[in-house]
């Protein structure tokens, strides 16, 4: 995680006990409403970013935000990751668990080709089971997945560490404690 972060920290507002008492929702919507704050943030991320994927997939809904500014930033293809039952076409499916219930992710099944480099990119990690999930799915279209970024990570639900378990690196611009 870069250090100096706070000026985006600062953006991103705390609303208590959502989507149910005792959640602390992290909510990027403040940041986004700031034009510079958001382009640092996008620029940040993909200053982590070694060599260029061929896509970056971002998962719904507010990963599609993140993941279009930065496949823009970085010259590069968006594949969407959507809520099964979303996309038309045929599709693979991968079910996952939330900190508050459970759900089901979807792609393309010819979104991403073979061998394709691909990065995810979501506004905040978690437990990590959207994110790999997400993996799972790009595996299973016989891609790689180069890494993750996301604006937030909950470190204390695990979710980062989860995922740098899936032999990729994974970053994140600011952490807050707690879920």
């Amino acid at each position: 995680m870069i250090a100096d972060n706070d000026d985006l920290k600062a953006l991103i507002r705390t609303i208590p006990d959502f989507p149910k008492p005792g959640i602390q929702f992290r909510d990027i919507t403040t940041l986004l409403l700031d034009g510079a704050g958001f382009a640092a943030a996008i620029g940040r991320l993909a200053l982590r970013i070694g060599e260029k994927p061929d896509l970056v997939a971002g998962i719904e809904a507010r990963g599609f935000i993140v993941a279009s500014a930065l496949a823009q930033r970085l010259g590069c293809g968006l594949l969407l990751i959507r809520k099964d039952g979303k996309l038309p076409g045929e599709t693979i499916a991968e079910d996952y668990a939330l900190e508050y219930g459970s759900d089901r992710l979807a792609m393309h099944v010819d979104a991403a080709a073979p061998g394709a480099r691909v990065w995810l990119a979501d506004d905040l990690i978690a437990t990590g089971g959207s994110a790999r999930a997400a993996a799972r799915l790009i595996r299973r279209a016989g891609a790689h997945v180069a890494g993750a970024s996301f604006i937030i990570d909950l470190p204390d639900l695990g979710g980062s560490s989860r995922l740098s378990e899936e032999g990729f690196p994974v970053h994140a611009l600011v952490a807050f404690e707690g879920h």
